[in-house]
């Protein structure tokens, strides 16, 4: 596996195996791989001929420094996984090599970014999508993946992919949980003992969504009785729970007659955890 951390070094190694007639999977990270981010990877590797994976903090998605801060690093430990697991080539910029002085581009998507989520991390989307988009452009890969656990972000992509003709092939991939049902996120590791059994509450509260989704509730008897049940755990702070028509992102409401989407953000201690389920009925 080689390590590349210029964009320089990387295009050399990709224009090799273009020339080769290769295809080119690409799995965007942070770091502080876990068996969620290795999901996205074996899907790559599966796909693809090369599989190119990305290990970068990025300060524009942080709305607050302590939380860039506080990110775990662990770049020896990611780089061992990834060469495991088959990719090719890992691309480590720095921040200077990603955002050079003087540069004034963003890229926004500018309704579905600010919008439900959008409005509890404000900026967060507009960051991921130009980073994204500055890596879709360094590594020009034919497809690239990305975990459902982050269901707006997901879906934030895929409208900058369509809008901006982009020739990358998005692939949604089903959110990793632990055996206790938590969803796998680099943030779990700073959950303190107690925060980290209370986090559980998401995955059930929208296992208990499912259930009574199955018996003819409506998109409002849903809302309640998961903000009902996470308010219940003393550990908890609801910031967000939004129910979305899956093709759309308009809110849902009445009758479960079309697929929707069950998003829930809550802090616990200073950590903010995601989740969320599709649900078709």
């Amino acid at each position: 596996m080689q390590i590349c951390r210029t964009i320089s070094e990387l295009r050399k190694v990709i224009a090799m195996w273009r020339a080769q007639g290769q295809t080119l999977g690409l799995v965007t990270t942070m770091g502080a791989l876990h068996a969620g981010h290795m999901s996205l990877v074996a899907n790559a590797t599966r796909d693809n001929d090369r599989v190119v994976a990305t290990i970068f903090v990025n300060p524009t998605q942080f709305g607050e420094k302590a939380d860039l801060d506080a990110y775990p690093r662990t770049e020896d430990e990611d780089c061992a996984q990834l060469q495991a697991a088959g990719v090719d080539a890992v691309f480590i910029p720095s921040v200077d090599e990603m955002y050079p002085d003087g540069e004034e581009t963003i890229v926004e998507t500018t309704r579905l970014a600010n919008m439900l989520h959008g409005k509890v991390r404000p900026g967060h989307f507009r960051g991921v999508t130009t980073i994204v988009a500055k890596l879709f452009n360094i590594v020009g890969a034919d497809a690239a993946y990305f975990g459902e656990k982050d269901y707006q972000q997901l879906n934030v992509i895929r409208k900058m992919v369509r809008d901006l003709h982009m020739p990358t092939n998005i692939h949604g991939v089903t959110t990793m949980r632990e055996r206790d049902g938590l969803a796998m996120s680099s943030r779990n590791v700073r959950l303190t003992p107690e925060d980290r059994i209370a986090g559980l509450v998401l995955s059930r509260s929208l296992a208990q969504a499912e259930k009574l989704a199955a018996t003819g509730a409506t998109v409002e008897d849903l809302q309640t009785a998961i903000t009902d049940m996470i308010n219940a755990e003393p550990r908890a702070t609801l910031r967000a729970c939004d129910i979305v028509v899956a093709d759309t992102f308009e809110l849902a409401s009445g009758p479960i007659t079309e697929t929707i989407g069950i998003m829930l953000s809550a802090e616990f201690g200073d950590v903010l955890l995601l989740d969320q389920r599709e649900i078709t009925p």
